[in-house]
């Protein structure tokens, strides 16, 4: 991508809810989703400069070419590219005609909490990140978040063709899940820029080894020698760009799945302990205590399997 500031002077800008529609999003719903040719072809594939009040707009261009007048800024992008807009920024589209992908619209609602839950208020802190500020996001060095979020579009285009039951909750999640996948890969950027690539390269290979060897119940030795680096490098590693040590990550993916074989599996604690590594099911039950405050079978009754 390259970007420089544009020539084109200010002047009144159209608002839109979608691009040359004055009417709201339909049917109370806070999602729209269409191809990019759906509606650059109707205009010659050129979109001019505009905004959206009240919505954010995500356009994932997959192939081709765009031309994006971002405010004063203009950017040259060649697919696979995401940019993330927020509804106070002026923006226009001049797409190449090979031009593939989506335009995901979503209302304001979709993004900020309705409440004071704390899991709501998480949710808009993740949701929102991705609209500080425009942001353009490369897909090509991560082609299998790529294709999740193809998946994830093709989807959300058949559900808004074909509403079904339960369709507005539907295109919420789906949503939802698109723009998630997104605040992580915005995430993970930045925290590659500010801790350097090599370090992030090995925090990210780690966590994919203890994704790989966590039942194994493996030290951190055995982790930072797979790594090719001491085990108080590692520890460093991971308090300064996870914020815990090696150890504690490690014990946390072990609680994570015992939770998960618990509340999903009608296995006896015993039998969990053992398919976690553990030889002594009383010590794990220790464990479970100490990292969630209750006992497996307290936690079990607390958190019964709905399927």
């Amino acid at each position: 991508m390259t970007a420089k500031k544009s020539s084109v002077p200010a002047a009144e800008v159209p608002q839109f809810s979608l691009y040359g529609e004055s009417e709201p999003l339909g049917k109370a719903e806070f999602v729209h989703i269409e191809l990019i040719q759906t509606r650059s072809r109707l205009h010659d594939w050129h979109i001019a400069r505009h905004k959206h009040p009240g919505l954010f707009q995500v356009l994932f261009l997959l192939a081709g070419h765009v031309r994006a007048q971002v405010q004063d800024a203009l950017w040259e992008c060649d697919g696979p590219i995401v940019i993330a807009l927020h509804p106070a920024v002026e923006h226009g589209f001049d797409f190449s005609e090979e031009a593939q992908g989506y335009v995901l619209t979503v209302d304001q609602n979709l993004i900020f909490s309705l409440g004071s839950d704390h899991q709501e208020v998480l949710r808009s802190e993740l949701l929102s990140s991705l609209f500080v500020a425009p942001l353009m996001l490369d897909l090509r060095p991560a082609p299998p978040l790529r294709q999740r979020l193809e998946g994830l579009l093709h989807h959300l285009l058949e559900e808004l063709a074909w509403p079904l039951y339960g369709h507005t909750l539907m295109l919420e999640w789906l949503a939802r899940s698109v723009l998630l996948l997104l605040a992580r890969l915005a995430a993970d950027n930045r925290s590659a820029a500010v801790s350097g690539h090599h370090d992030f390269a090995l925090l990210t290979r780690f966590r994919a080894l203890v994704e790989t060897y966590y039942k194994q119940q493996w030290l951190v030795g055995a982790y930072a020698e797979q790594l090719h680096i001491t085990p108080s490098r590692l520890n460093r590693l991971c308090l300064r760009l996870a914020g815990q040590s090696a150890f504690d990550m490690i014990q946390q993916r072990l609680i994570l799945e015992a939770c998960r074989q618990l509340t999903f599996l009608p296995s006896s604690v015993a039998t969990v302990a053992y398919e976690l590594g553990f030889q002594d099911p009383a010590y794990f039950s220790r464990l479970f205590r100490r990292h969630t405050g209750s006992t497996p079978t307290e936690f079990r009754r607390a958190h019964p399997s709905e399927g």
